[in-house]
């Protein structure tokens, strides 16, 4: 099935809703896209000392990649694939301090940059070892103190963070602090893409959030395109918390309230006064989804953050998200249309969809 989303939003359609219904489509998403993408792995403080490792799996479940992040003794980040390469055996299983990557099958160790080190039996082994026998390595990236991995992208990172970075350079991003007792794990019923697709527009904030609209001019909510990303610029009402932009930047004497990037194909950065709320979507199967949130504060910025309604907002976007969820089951739907004025992220979303599954 061929999904072509018109690029001038007066005249496009939406996805179809077969995009969002069909397992064998959902398996072809997985394969094209998210095996691209870059995708938010882990919190680089979790490397906190000289020598450490890390094992995570990338998207489990439907990616199921088994990967490492190792920081060596020179205080070097590795991020590698966490199968051994004699027989597939996954190396760690939890949290590390060795200095070495040993597998528990057949004795075989690697260094913590991925090569080969040593193995019992293979003394007669000819042309051994050879670069096949290193840990393969991944490409990641480490920003904001955040770390993100891709298996195979299409794009640099840096190409892809690249507005955000520009536009958010007033902001002191570095002094974040991960804070795990203001994050937590959302279960929603309905397409990952659902639940993007709902993130990237806000004509439904009148209709859905009262407690975040009487914090934004909703008459001033704007919307830019990037490449892989794109913006939609919260301007306040005069009565919220907002920022202290510098003069000579190009948001100076605008009252924002909140920068919500959206970075292509999953991950939403929520720029607040107090710092930073991170949306993960992690699609669990073609009709599940994972939403991970994690907090990243300023220094002394609590007080900031109580006040800001996040809980009560996702609560709201679950119940619409999973009404369409089970509305777009029906025959009768076929697909639907862009406003040109308030869903120009939704439109962007969806072809940058349809130009991943056709390559």
């Amino acid at each position: 099935m061929h999904f072509h989303i018109n690029p001038n939003i007066t005249q496009a359609h939406t996805l179809p809703g077969e995009f969002y219904r069909s397992e064998s489509i959902f398996s072809k998403v997985v394969e094209k896209i998210f095996v691209h993408s870059w995708h938010y792995a882990a919190d680089a403080s979790d490397l906190r000392s000289n020598i450490s490792i890390k094992p995570i799996t990338l998207l489990p479940g439907v990616l199921d990649e088994p990967i490492l992040f190792t920081r060596d003794k020179n205080g070097e980040t590795h991020c590698m694939s966490n199968v051994c390469t004699h027989r597939g055996m996954i190396l760690i299983e939890e949290d590390s301090k060795s200095k070495i990557i040993s597998c528990k099958y057949h004795g075989r160790c690697f260094r913590l940059n991925g090569s080969f080190k040593s193995m019992p039996g293979f003394e007669q082994a000819e042309g051994f070892p050879c670069e096949d026998d290193n840990l393969p390595h991944i490409p990641f990236a480490e920003w904001a103190g955040m770390l993100f991995t891709s298996l195979r992208p299409t794009v640099s990172f840096e190409e892809i963070i690249q507005p955000i970075q520009e536009r958010l350079s007033f902001l002191p991003l570095d002094t974040m602090v991960f804070d795990a007792s203001r994050s937590k794990d959302y279960y929603v019923d309905a397409n990952w893409a659902l639940y993007c697709d709902n993130y990237l527009e806000g004509l439904h904030i009148p209709f859905v959030h009262p407690a975040l609209n009487a914090n934004l001019d909703f008459e001033n909510y704007t919307y830019e395109i990037y490449p892989y990303c794109n913006l939609q610029l919260g301007i306040g009402n005069g009565q919220a918390d907002k920022f202290e932009i510098p003069k000579g930047h190009q948001d100076h004497g605008k009252d924002v309230y909140a920068y919500y990037y959206f970075v292509f194909p999953n991950l939403m950065l929520n720029f607040y006064t107090w710092g930073l709320s991170i949306n993960v979507v992690m699609p669990t199967s073609h009709k599940t989804t994972l939403v991970r949130f994690r907090t990243y504060l300023y220094p002394d910025a609590t007080t900031r953050f109580e006040d800001s309604p996040i809980d009560q907002t996702e609560m709201e976007d679950e119940w619409v998200v999973e009404r369409v969820q089970k509305g777009i089951q029906s025959r009768m739907y076929k697909k639907g249309r862009f406003s040109p004025s308030m869903e120009q992220g939704v439109h962007h979303f969806h072809q940058l969809i349809s130009r991943f599954m056709e390559e």
